[in-house]
């Protein structure tokens, strides 16, 4: 089930990149901070709130006032249970997709991060850890809520805010201390303000001659040689990476060690020698495509097929590159 649903979230993103993509043109770009604002923020002279007004086309006054305001929806999960959404209303998640295209949207992720960045895939994501020995995959803990609101105000504050404005941005931003699973600008500001943990899972990955790779809660290392004792302790320090930043993982049901002898799949995708849609995925397609062609009934719809195709198409291309 987890794997679908990763292939699943693969092909709707493809989809919303395409109508992102369409409603894009046209759009105002807009700078970050240069060097020397962001400095300034070290010595209390960072950017203010009117300076943050100017950015989202609001007054000062009318963004002090506003207070946002979310619904919460619980939806099924796969693996049982329900997770919880927090969903904000019109009027703030506008704002937050000002936030989002005007002050977020050039900063900069660490490489390793693909979940819902510009140009990066669950293809990529899986891309460095083909034909490798052992795969082990972590899975973080409530991730979103987990992503304190503190520090976002420390993250905000080093990329050039004031105190003032750093405090306006967490509390348009966050909801109950944390990053609220929903908000548009949810997944961008989890990479943005974890790139020093994935650079010190990336440097725990390449001390053992491997590689690692983030999408979202989703944590991914391989090795070229299977040594169990060595799998074990990267695990280990990667909890106490996690644990030092506010994250637990998940140390039974989601942690998981395949080696070459079994099905290694990362993001959905299986990486045992490159990477491709699942067997079993590819010969439902198969029947789906046949069905429709002789004008029998289907599982899913024609648009659906055609999202489909694209998603087998990218895959295509993107390990290719």
């Amino acid at each position: 089930m987890a794997t679908f649903f990763w292939i699943a979230l693969g092909v709707a993103l493809v989809v919303f990149a395409v109508l992102a993509a369409r409603a894009s043109r046209g759009r105002p770009r807009w700078s970050d901070p240069r060097p020397e604002e962001a400095q300034r923020a070290f010595d209390g002279k960072g950017l203010g709130i009117e300076e943050l007004a100017r950015r989202l086309g609001m007054g000062p006054r009318e963004l002090r006032s506003f207070t946002p305001s979310y619904r919460e929806a619980r939806i099924p999960k796969r693996s049982g249970g329900t997770r919880r959404l927090l969903v904000p209303d019109d009027r703030t998640k506008a704002i937050q997709r000002r936030i989002l295209r005007r002050l977020l949207d050039r900063l900069r992720a660490h490489p390793a991060a693909n979940g819902f960045e510009r140009g990066r895939s669950i293809v990529h994501n899986a891309l460095p850890h083909v034909g490798r020995a052992v795969v082990l995959k972590l899975d973080v803990v409530d991730f979103f809520p987990a992503t304190a609101a503190h520090r976002l105000d420390g993250y905000f504050r080093r990329i050039g805010w004031d105190a003032d404005a750093a405090e306006l941005l967490v509390r348009l931003t966050t909801h109950e201390n944390g990053l609220p699973q929903g908000a548009p600008t949810s997944p961008r500001l989890s990479n943005l303000v974890n790139y020093h943990i994935d650079g010190q899972l990336a440097a725990l990955a390449a001390r053992r001659r491997g590689s690692y790779t983030r999408y979202a809660d989703d944590i991914t290392f391989s090795f070229e040689k299977d040594r169990p004792r060595r799998v074990r302790g990267i695990a280990q320090k990667a909890r106490k990476i996690l644990a030092a930043n506010g994250y637990l993982m998940h140390v039974r049901r989601k942690l998981s060690v395949r080696r070459a002898h079994e099905r290694q799949a990362v993001t959905g995708l299986v990486v045992n020698a490159k990477v491709a849609l699942p067997r079993e995925r590819r010969r439902w397609l198969r029947a789906v495509r046949h069905r429709m062609a002789t004008g029998k009934a289907a599982t899913i719809t024609p648009a659906e097929l055609q999202g489909w195709d694209a998603f087998e198409r990218m895959v295509r291309t993107q390990r290719a590159e």
